[in-house]
């Protein structure tokens, strides 16, 4: 099973920009559809973002869609989510997944999680 970590989360005013990164290791990262997932505390992890291994498509929320965009290094074994014009009601969260499925955006086919890193967004 691959371990995921995440980076890049922070503070931000309404309006701004951050980049997550998710750094892979123990698995074949190139191998694994990667998704970006969110959560605020007593709600449940929502769908951000989804990416192939090939990185030859992508789907997004629609409350993130022409505002975030999910890459990937496969050389590097690393995800990404660059985060512009973001709003108060982004902060949360953010989680990377992984999953063996060749394309699925459904929680519950992702079987490696990251710890997540905390983004906040100031009004």
């Amino acid at each position: 099973q691959v371990q995921l970590v995440e980076s890049g989360g922070g503070l931000v005013q309404a309006g701004g920009s951050l980049r997550l990164s998710c750094a892979a290791s123990g698995g074949t990262f190139s191998s694994y559809t990667m998704a970006w997932f969110r959560q605020v505390p007593g709600k449940e992890r929502e769908f951000v973002a989804v990416i192939p291994w090939s990185g030859s498509r992508t789907v997004y929320a629609d409350s993130v869609k022409d505002r975030f965009t999910i890459s990937r290094d496969n050389a590097k074994n690393t995800l990404y989510l660059q985060m512009n014009s973001l709003k108060p009601e982004d902060t949360a969260v953010y989680i990377c997944a992984a999953s063996t499925r060749l394309w699925s955006m459904r929680r519950a086919d992702f079987d490696s999680w990251g710890q997540g890193t905390q983004v906040t967004v100031s009004s």
